[in-house]
Formats: C-alpha cells, structure tokens, sequence
C-alpha cells in the first residue's frame, strides 16, 4: 500500500486501497454512461473494490466509506485529486448529541433552499441536491451521517407515526416519507407544524429545494401531490457506521 498522504496515481490504486478525496468528484451508477449515483465532497474517503486492469477502462469501482456506498468514479476525475489515507473510522453521535445539533441541520437546510437550486438526481454536493442527497449533506453537515437513499433512510431511523393532517407526535428534524405502499422513493425533513423541507423534481416538485406541509389546508399541488404519497416518518436516533446497506 501506498504511504499515507500519497497523492493518487494510477499505479498506485490496488483492490482494498484507502483515498481520501482533495475534491468533490462524481460517483457513477455504472460502469459507463453519465448517469450519477451520488457526489463525494472533498475530504471523504473511498475504498477501492477492484484494481484498474479489473475495472471498466476509465472507470473504477469503489465504496465510499462514510455511508457504505457503492458507485463508479472516473479515473480522469480522481488522479491527483486524492491521497493515501487510513481507513474512516465512524464517529458514533448518541442520540443526546443528535437532538442537540438539529437545528444546526435545519440551518443549513435553510441556507441551502435560499441559494439558486435545481433538482439534481445523484447530487449531494450542492447547492443541486437531490432529495435523499439533501437530507444526508444537510447531517453530515454536522458530523451526523445517514445512509445514502431515501428508502434506505426509512429503514434506518426509528419509526414515528404520522398521517396527513396530524403532525403531533413529530419533532422538527424528523424526517418524512413518501411514496407507493411497496417502497419509500421521497425523503424531506420536518420544520415543524407539518411543513417540511424537501428537494422535489420537475414532474410533481419544486424542481429544486422548497417547502410544503402535510396538513390538508396546503392546496398547493406539489403539497398535494406528496401528502397523497405520505408513507411516513422516521426519527434520527444514532449515526450510521459506514455499513453497506442492501
């Protein structure tokens, strides 16, 4: 293995290598094509699954380590924008110190939504976010980290019962969820008195980050459209150690 601090060449980069990015960079949901699976900001690292000659050329597979997520990131986007590292070691907030750097999460949110925005599906770097992508910037924002995907944010928090029009067992922080009864495929984040912060697309969204409400006075027709959708909600009680999630 490399020494640590070595910036990143292709020589260099061996199955079960550790970088840590200088730059935000791509993730790819492919071998090929444009398609985004997620964004690593600069500072997060990445382990490598397969050696260059056993990838796709110009492309490789790796795991980023803060949330256990797999993708593709390209060759050309990564040499000389990484270096050796030690492997990330989670910090694993209890759910006191959580609840204490909520706002925080909410701040940031905040000034993420009063910044030009469009939807971006993949994105988590900003200021274009996607919707699961919003909700885990915005608490990694503060050292807490989530998994990447909104279904596999569903699973991950704790159960908090909700239906439209009834908010009274929900916290600002909570998060929301939406979608068909087989699958969760939209995440946004409770402000209080059930309105809520979400990055939505062009179809049936804002196209780009905004707010709505559950409450059956929003007749607006994105809030109607999600209020239909609502699935339910989740609080954030612990931290995500960097497992791969299925």
């Amino acid at each position: 293995m490399p020494t640590l601090g070595t910036p990143l060449a292709p020589e260099l980069l061996q199955a079960g290598s550790v970088w840590q990015l200088t730059r935000s960079v791509n993730g790819y949901a492919r071998a090929a094509g444009n398609g985004l699976a997620t964004q690593a900001a600069a500072g997060r690292r990445f382990r490598v699954v397969d050696s260059p000659e056993q990838a796709h050329p110009g492309r490789l597979r790796i795991v980023l380590l803060e949330d256990g997520y797999p993708c593709w990131m390209a060759l050309t986007e990564i040499v000389g924008q990484a270096r050796s590292s030690a492997p990330w070691r989670p910090a694993l907030l209890d759910e006191k110190a959580i609840v204490h750097r909520l706002p925080a999460v909410l701040s940031w949110i905040a000034a993420a939504a009063a910044r030009p925005n469009v939807y971006l599906w993949g994105g988590t770097v900003g200021p274009d976010l996607d919707c699961s992508g919003l909700v885990q910037t915005a608490f990694a924002s503060t050292g807490i980290w989530l998994p990447r995907d909104a279904y596999q944010q569903e699973r991950f928090c704790m159960p908090v019962a909700v239906r439209p029009g009834d908010d009274s067992l929900l916290r600002p922080g909570d998060l929301l969820f939406f979608g068909t009864p087989q699958r969760c495929t939209h995440v946004g984040i409770h402000r209080g008195g059930g309105h809520y912060w979400h990055s939505s697309g062009q179809q049936h969204g804002r196209n780009g980050i905004g707010s709505d409400c559950i409450h059956p006075r929003d007749q607006h027709p994105v809030a109607c459209h999600y209020r239909a959708e609502l699935r339910g909600a989740g609080r954030v009680h612990r931290c995500h150690d960097g497992t791969s999630l299925p």
